[in-house]
């Protein structure tokens, strides 16, 4: 695909919203596809290994893509924005941004090798051992990341979705590899759940070399024009991934293996329902990007309420169901936890309403302020994760993760107010909302029946 290929000319904002629904909708096709596999990795580790033994492997896992998407200096949203914006750049800009993300994951593994014994002090050394020795898979990751938002900024949802497929895919396979030689152990688990990243990794490169020009050298000027959009989303990065994970972070360092096992797999549950607003994040903001903002906030708008509908009523029946799916997916040694389950599934609806939002300060060239905003309000959750996991364990450590996203969705939304200068998007669902979704899911039924 040439440069003139890869940016779209200016649509009409119907065209716009519906090409992009369609996006929205194949990515979300994708993603259930993806929850099934992680939901099926999921429910064998955790009937296998029991929560002591799934603690341990998440203690295993954990590290690689963690380490790799808080080290990454805003490298893939910088490519995004650029690769929209001055797409004649587009082989200087793909080839410095795969060198930075080698160079950062290098370091950051070098460093994380050395802090790691003394987090994980409450596991036995060989865990400890195998954790660090995954982490040589932290550059792969970190380039990974660079690839998919080149595919994105392409416009290849489909090759964003299918790396994003094979992970999970390849560590079911190695998982029940190891389940018919009776050598399924928290070990050889999590050396199943770190070999997929190769295969990924394989794809992702297969696929850029239809999207992607020459290679070209590495260049100080690049790196830094890279880096000075990079450097103020970077925030963005790192709170999404803290968003996600810190909790995990802070609950095995100071939690049982058993206790973080049950976490680990409640959380799991409640995370299933990302995959709307993630599928809304992944198409908006390059979609978005370039646009004037009253298209810009028109169209995060629309997003943030229909996929909030649809996210919010799945959590009522999470919420309703939680024990009995508890049950029947993970054991009965898991159902005590259902009542954190109920808290996280209310987080994340509110978290997902968050990201969609921030995007439009992404794709309207300020991210350093949504940065900010979201900086505020996640430093609420570390020291109330601090005093009350230690009193009430992991239900002390979702109610700090909702505390903090309650107040990062006000932060964010007078934002709009305060540093955009414009009307914040309506948050409540209104008849046009639905009938664009009915629209969009009727039209897509139309589209795979043909």
């Amino acid at each position: 695909m040439s440069s003139t290929e890869s940016i779209s000319p200016p649509k009409s904002a119907e065209t716009n919203a519906g090409h992009g629904a369609r996006a929205v909708v194949h990515s979300i096709a994708s993603k259930v596809l993806i929850l099934a596999l992680q939901a099926s990795t999921g429910i064998l580790t955790a009937r296998m290994l029991l929560p002591w033994g799934r603690g341990e492997l998440a203690a295993m896992i954990l590290w690689p893509l963690f380490i790799a998407s808080v080290t990454t200096l805003g490298v893939p949203s910088s490519l995004i924005y650029y690769l929209r914006f001055r797409p004649e750049d587009r082989k200087e800009l793909i080839a410095n941004g795969f060198f930075m993300a080698t160079i950062l994951g290098m370091l950051a593994t070098a460093i994380t090798v050395f802090l790691l014994p003394q987090w994980l002090h409450q596991y036995s050394p060989s865990t400890v051992h195998a954790a660090q020795w995954f982490l040589i898979t932290v550059p792969l990751c970190s380039v990974t990341l660079v690839g998919r938002a080149v595919l994105e900024a392409s416009h290849d949802f489909s090759g964003s979705n299918a790396i994003q497929i094979i992970t999970p895919l390849a560590t079911l396979i190695g998982l029940l590899c190891f389940v018919a030689f009776h050598r399924l152990t928290p070990l050889t688990a999590a050396i199943a759940y770190i070999a997929a990243s190769g295969p990924a990794f394989w794809y992702m490169a297969m696929r850029l070399r239809r999207v992607s020009a020459r290679v070209a050298p590495p260049r100080l000027p690049v790196v830094k024009q890279i880096l000075s959009y990079g450097i103020r989303s970077y925030g963005i990065d790192v709170l999404g991934t803290l968003t996600l994970q810190v909790d995990q972070v802070l609950v095995v360092g100071m939690l049982s293996p058993s206790a973080m096992g049950s976490y680990v797999v409640v959380l799991s549950l409640s995370r299933m329902l990302n995959l709307f607003q993630n599928s809304v994040v992944m198409v908006l903001f390059p979609k978005a990007a370039g646009r004037s903002a009253d298209e810009v906030i028109a169209m995060t708008g629309d997003a943030v309420r229909v996929s909030g509908l649809v996210t919010a009523v799945c959590g009522i029946f999470v919420c309703l169901a939680g024990p009995l799916l508890l049950r029947l997916l993970y054991g009965r040694e898991y159902v005590e936890a259902a009542g954190v389950l109920r808290i996280l599934v209310l987080e994340v609806v509110l978290s997902g309403a968050v990201f969609i939002l921030a995007q439009a300060f992404m794709a309207l060239d300020r991210p350093g302020i949504v940065t900010v905003l979201q900086a505020v309000g996640l430093s609420f959750s570390i020291p109330m994760m601090l005093l009350l996991i230690p009193r009430y364990g992991i239900y002390g450590a979702a109610v700090s993760l909702l505390t903090s996203t309650i107040a990062r969705l006000i932060f964010v939304y007078v934002g709009f107010h305060w540093f955009l200068k414009t009307k914040p998007p309506s948050l409540v669902p209104e008849g046009a909302d639905i009938r664009l979704l009915w629209s969009v899911v009727s039209g897509w039924r139309l589209e795979r029946a043909a």
